[in-house]
C-alpha cells in the first residue's frame, strides 16, 4: 500500500470510529464527508438540538505534532466558511451551530481512542 493511501485508509478507521465515540455521546451523525469545491466537512451532527461542525484529525504518532494542533486558524476559518455554504445550501441558517473537534489516535489495546473538544473555536 503507497503512502497516501495508507494515510487515507487511518484517516477513514478515524473518521469510523470518531462517528461510533459521538453516538455513544449522544450525538446523531446527520452526514459524513460532506464536500464543497473548497473543502470538505468531516462530519455534521445533532447534539441537544445544536447544530455541530465536526473536524475529525487522527494522528498514529507525533511525528507531525498533535492533531488539535492540526486544526489551525487557517483550518478552521476554511470550517467556517464551509458550514457557512452548507447552511446556505440545506438550510437550517437559524438553527444554533457550534464547532467541535474530535482526536483520534491508536490505544493500546489496537482500538482507537477518542477526546472530544466541543465548542473548539468560533465562528469569527
Amino acid at each position: 500500500m503507497r503512502k497516501k493511501e495508507t494515510g487515507t485508509a487511518i484517516g477513514r478507521a478515524g473518521e469510523e470510529a470518531a462517528a461510533l465515540y459521538l453516538a455513544a455521546r449522544g450525538y446523531r451523525v446527520r452526514e459524513r464527508n460532506v464536500r464543497f469545491r473548497s473543502g470538505e466537512i468531516d462530519m455534521v451532527a445533532e447534539e441537544a438540538g445544536v447544530l455541530v461542525f465536526i473536524e475529525v484529525k487522527t494522528r498514529t504518532g507525533p511525528g507531525f505534532g498533535t492533531a488539535a494542533e492540526a486544526v489551525t486558524a487557517r483550518k478552521q476559518q476554511q470550517l467556517v466558511r464551509l458550514a457557512g455554504l452548507y447552511l446556505a445550501i440545506r438550510g437550517g441558517a437559524d438553527q444554533a451551530c457550534r464547532f467541535d473537534v474530535v482526536t483520534v489516535a491508536p490505544a493500546a489495546d489496537g482500538t482507537w481512542s477518542c477526546t472530544l473538544i466541543p465548542d473548539a473555536f468560533c465562528a469569527r
